[in-house]
């Protein structure tokens, strides 16, 4: 089939060329943006005389039949077309003659394909967004049931200080609140309209941008053609976004597969979400948090092969700039997946709260708050810190726990411990006790929830 194009050419390209020259595998889901921006565009031409009024409600409803019969299933597109700008305005002269071939005026594919992305990606952006407020219920649900359950803190991997549980979730809930931040500052740099740049230096019809832009919810228009047509930054601050988002599911990932394991058993993630060995009946294997942290570096992929592909090619337009879509679309399909699966897994997992405490209390880590202990009868804390370090040797050598160690060997250490050194070390009273802002007291667990919640209205 001649293409649409030719002219300078013939339009007969090589069928192998032809085949690794086509977009239309990947750039058809686009077709709701393209047949949008195609109405809008019609009407312009049309508002602007450009065109007849009469030829542009001609387009219009064109248009609006082939919009409706994709959506139908009654028109399939053709997998052997160029990409899905040829596909419609093909379909649409075939459908209405000559007046279809008058869509294209005033217009490049350059402006058309940067308008259909962003318009696109706007979309994709409000569903990750969903997806993410669902995962951030699902943590304030969960950690609102466990604003008191005691479990160890890390740093190193070692046990640090007493922390909860749900003190640990909102960590993850800030880290995506920040996240949908980012994507609410990709959305408000993507807001602006492309279509009318032309292939690269506009057009000598008296069109009106700011007229198709309105029409398809932008606030305002590319303030240079050239940028406008060759702009991919709103797919690299997009992609790095998702990248950081899928960092945060990712050790939050690493974090659910050693609590799962029988060396933490802290949780349990429910059958639904788990799978079994071919050979191994015992087994009961964390596969989707470890396909989420797997596709954290397909999604990285995705971010560096955009880098890569446009770190050297000059404005504006050129065929390399095809390589983006495949790259945006599998990143936000990615996500998109992973939240999915990251959400309802959280709110159907079993909390091994009696796990969390026995680790907590074997840890020692209330040896902090042993020598803050001494440091309020007085002594300076470098002194209280030694003292506590010889405790907490001797409890290991002997087989104690802070809480089970007897007062005579307290008092052995000094003379400064008395009975109530056992309230001051219990770990529901370490953990009350850390009053500052921010921090896993029930008050302050709280009051996280409920700006979490807030955030989320």
């Amino acid at each position: 089939m001649a293409k649409m194009w030719a002219g300078r050419t013939s339009g007969d390209i090589d069928n192998i060329a032809d085949d690794f020259n086509s977009s239309i595998r990947f750039d058809s889901r686009m077709y709701r943006e393209d047949i949008t921006g195609s109405m809008a565009h019609a009407a312009m031409l049309g508002a602007k005389n450009i065109i007849t009024p009469a030829e542009a409600d001609t387009l219009i409803d064109g248009l609006q039949g082939i919009l409706d019969d994709l959506s139908s299933g009654a028109l399939q597109i053709d997998p052997t077309s160029e990409d899905i700008h040829m596909f419609v305005e093909q379909k649409l002269t075939e459908r209405l003659g000559d007046v279809g071939k008058k869509l294209h005026t005033a217009r490049s594919r350059n402006d058309q394909v940067a308008l259909d992305l962003r318009m696109y990606l706007r979309g994709q952006i409000e569903e990750i967004s969903g997806l993410v407020r669902e995962l951030l219920t699902a943590l304030a649900d969960k950690a609102e049931a466990h604003k008191t359950t005691i479990m160890p803190g890390y740093t190193h991997l070692q046990r640090a200080q007493p922390i909860t549980f749900g003190h640990h979730l909102m960590a993850y809930a800030m880290m995506l609140l920040r996240d949908l931040d980012r994507l609410a500052d990709c959305n408000d740099r993507m807001d602006s309209c492309p279509i009318g740049c032309c292939a690269l230096a506009g057009t000598t019809y008296n069109t009106d941008r700011k007229f198709e832009a309105k029409q398809l919810g932008f606030s305002k228009i590319a303030l240079n053609s050239l940028d406008g047509v060759s702009d991919r930054d709103f797919c690299l601050e997009l992609l790095s976004a998702l990248s950081i988002l899928m960092m945060h599911l990712s050790r939050f990932s690493e974090e659910l597969i050693l609590w799962s394991s029988w060396e933490f058993k802290f949780v349990e993630i429910s059958d639904s979400y788990t799978t079994g060995s071919s050979i191994m009946p015992q087994k009961k294997n964390p596969d989707m948090v470890e396909l989420v942290r797997g596709k954290t570096g397909r999604v990285y992929g995705d971010l560096m092969a955009m880098l890569t592909m446009l770190k050297g090619i000059p404005l504006a337009y050129n065929k390399d700039m095809q390589e983006d879509k495949e790259a945006i679309f599998d990143a936000c399909d990615t996500v998109k997946m992973c939240l999915s699966v990251f959400a309802p897994m959280i709110s159907t997992m079993t909390v091994r709260t009696g796990n969390m405490r026995r680790a907590a209390q074997e840890g020692f880590i209330n040896a902090t708050d042993l020598a803050d202990y001494l440091v309020r009868k007085g002594m300076p804390f470098r002194t209280a810190y030694k003292i506590s370090g010889q405790i907490v040797s001797k409890c290991i050598t002997e087989g104690y726990v802070l809480e089970t160690l007897p007062l005579a060997d307290y008092k052995s250490f000094s003379e400064e411990f008395a009975a109530d050194v056992y309230k001051a070390i219990d770990l529901q009273t370490c953990v009350k006790k850390r009053i500052s802002a921010g921090g896993p007291s029930q008050k302050s667990v709280e009051s996280q929830i409920t700006y979490v919640r807030s955030k989320l209205k």
